[in-house]
């Protein structure tokens, strides 16, 4: 009798807590009519529920001893299930730890948090930072991140058999506070697949923000991932207008008035074994290409039709350019590129970004006071008394970029920005460069009139990247306010918004047809955009940490992303699936380029090292081909190693020269 009282007794203020007047009403005037607590249809089980459950409710204990029972429990565990089960774990304690602080129970929150944070330290230590943080309901409100937690469901594949193991022990255990996190927060893909075969798969836990069905169903929407018709490059095709290996050995050597010594920076004496095992290939093969694995003499890739009105080239231009294809070299795993490395020194820790133009003759950094700075490489190995560029008051400037041969120059200042900068990005001819910065803005410089033409506001928080199309005129941009923009030179507001991500959009990137761009964000997944309808076509998830690079390959089939942790991944545009990861980086990938043909992939990273990576091998290997360990991972054909410089850009010139730009750093 006296469970039944305290069963209606938490009934009728649960009603009234949230607002239920006229069941409250109701409940009130049946307890009257029959003077007797009403016995909910006869079931000792539900009246037992439903009074532990008025015990429970605001029972802080329940968090503390429902884990760590559920922690014990799963490092108990048999080996095979083990690594599945903990995958569990951390999705629960930190919305266990989010719960408590939204109950107001604060430091049994923190008494939590400091008891179980360290067994998730090592794969996790930058989102434990961020919830460390939070000391108070407002601030797990107030918090991106925590907000796109409670907001949207964590995946986790697991097999069946552990899948059954879990539901057993929480059956068992009725512990209702686990079970509550786990089926609130935690959405199950269930699989026949063996344990040991997934536990290296890159999906296994994932933050989605819609269910799984939905990203799926977004991926099946038609894309056209092809390159623009009557496209330079098919015209160059169409008239065979490729030259010999010695004629583009040479051309190269003259590319961008760029002299010996600077294309030796890393390669250094290298490059003639390199050019040797080219000319070696080439007599089996005709060019690069035929060795691709389509087994045809030029890329496969069909030709779609141009979504936005694409600017009109002069004739010059046209040529100039069909002059480097022509002389474009063609790289393969045995015929690596020359690379040239600028070094950015004396910045004391001020260097945001940097941006390298199309033929390497121009270097940009943003800084955090705000400037942007613009060094011209071609004057490299004039005498200091004649290096002032035009525009340039301070001649004794104690910030100087160095290329390879060690001589120091003076740079153009760009002022305009009001916070830091954070992006760069050159047009493809190297005529306009634009900036984006804390202050909200884009800014677009003439590099020949060394002034600002443009200010593009539309953005309410910092813009974090900008990125000129590669036709120029068109440019795209990401922001804190968790939208990507797509812009014209010709007009102060933008043509679409791409609206969609849970988090920052870090990073954009052109596809090779401009008829779509690609996102990076904090919510660790890419998306891809149409560029006319501004709809979302794909959401590629597999990403552990938030993404900070993105390339395009240049057939416009396959995209590279980098993330936080170092991983790079290779993704498949028509399928939207992952089809290998790279691996090697220890630090944040801040860098991708793929070269002119798509055969190698550079990635620069804070690690202090370029790697070049296979793409050809790493695309088309198939996954089930190698058992022995970690299948189809390690494409990795060299590692270029700095002494000291975080690599902060990448750049292929259109003959198939690497450019990269890092800062000298004493803190690595």
């Amino acid at each position: 009798m006296e469970n039944m009282q305290a069963v209606n007794s938490f009934v009728a203020a649960y009603l009234k807590k949230k607002g239920f007047k006229e069941a409250e009403q109701l409940l009130e005037d049946l307890q009257n009519k029959e003077s007797a607590p009403i016995d909910f249809h006869n079931d000792p089980d539900l009246a037992k529920f439903i009074h532990h459950f008025s015990q429970s409710e605001d029972d802080v204990a329940q968090y503390q001893d429902g884990y760590s029972k559920l922690r014990s429990w799963t490092y108990s565990s048999l080996d095979l299930y083990k690594h599945e089960l903990l995958r569990v774990l951390y999705p629960v304690f930190i919305h266990s730890f989010m719960d408590l602080v939204a109950k107001g129970h604060l430091q049994e929150a923190r008494t939590f948090f400091n008891a179980f944070h360290e067994d998730h330290e090592l794969m996790h230590s930058r989102d434990l930072q961020k919830l460390e943080g939070v000391l108070s309901q407002s601030h797990l409100e107030e918090m991106e991140f925590g907000r796109s937690l409670r907001q949207n469901k964590v995946n986790i594949k697991i097999c069946q058999y552990s899948y059954d193991l879990l539901l057993q022990y929480l059956h068992k255990t009725q512990s209702t506070a686990m079970l509550g996190v786990i089926n609130e927060h935690i959405n199950f893909q269930v699989t026949s697949v063996e344990p040991g075969s997934i536990s290296d798969d890159t999906e296994v836990v994932t933050l989605i923000g819609s269910c799984q069905d939905a990203a799926s169903l977004i991926n099946q929407k038609e894309i056209h991932w092809g390159l623009l018709e009557d496209s330079l490059e098919e015209r160059l095709e169409k008239e065979g207008g490729l030259l010999s290996d010695s004629e583009k050995t040479e051309a190269e050597n003259k590319e961008g008035d760029v002299d010996d010594s600077k294309k030796r920076s890393v390669e250094g004496g290298k490059q003639g074994a390199s050019t040797k095992k080219l000319k070696k290939d080439k007599a089996v093969n005709a060019t690069a290409k035929s060795a691709r694995p389509e087994a045809k003499p030029t890329p496969a890739a069909p030709r779609v039709k141009p979504e936005l009105t694409l600017p009109v080239m002069s004739t010059e231009v046209e040529q100039s350019i069909l002059e480097d294809l022509r002389n474009r070299v063609q790289l393969s795993s045995v015929a690596l590129p020359s690379v040239s490395f600028y070094t950015f020194l004396n910045t004391h820790n001020g260097l945001n970004c940097s941006s390298i133009s199309q033929d390497g003759s121009l270097v940009a950094g943003g800084f955090s006071d705000s400037s942007l700075k613009v060094w011209d490489m071609a004057k490299l190995g004039q005498q200091a008394g004649s290096s002032t560029l035009q525009g340039e008051n301070d001649s004794t400037s104690s910030e100087h970029v160095a290329g390879p041969n060690g001589v120091k120059r003076s740079y153009t200042l760009f002022q305009g920005h009001s916070g830091p900068v954070y992006s760069a990005t050159f047009s493809p001819l190297g005529d306009f460069i634009l900036s984006s910065s804390a202050d909200t803005t884009i800014r677009l410089w003439s590099t020949k009139l060394n002034a600002n033409l443009v200010c593009y506001k539309g953005h309410n928080y910092p813009v974090w990247d900008v990125q000129f199309s590669p036709v120029g005129h068109y440019f795209a941009s990401s922001s804190h306010d968790r939208t990507a923009r797509i812009w014209s030179m010709d007009r102060i507001q933008p043509l679409r918004i791409m609206a969609g991500h849970l988090s920052d959009v870090d990073c954009v990137q052109w596809h090779a047809n401009c008829n779509y761009i690609a996102t990076g964000s904090s919510d660790r997944t890419v998306r891809l955009w149409d560029v006319q309808s501004g709809e979302c076509v794909r959401i590629f998830i597999g990403h552990r940490s938030m993404i900070l690079s993105l390339a395009m390959s240049p057939d416009g089939r396959y995209m590279a992303s980098g993330d936080e942790d170092g991983t790079i991944m290779m993704w498949d545009l028509s399928s939207g699936r992952c089809v290998t990861p790279l691996m090697g980086h220890t630090s944040c990938v801040w860098s991708l380029a793929f070269s002119c043909e798509g055969t190698l992939l550079a990635s620069g990273s804070a690690d202090c090292t370029v790697k070049l990576w296979d793409v050809t091998t790493s695309t088309k290997a198939p996954k089930n081909e190698d058992k022995s360990g970690n299948p189809n991972r390690l494409r990795s054909l060299k590692t270029l190693a700095t002494k000291s410089s975080p690599v902060y850009s990448l750049r292929f010139s259109r003959r198939n020269l690497l450019f990269a730009a890092g800062v000298l750093s004493k803190n690595v």
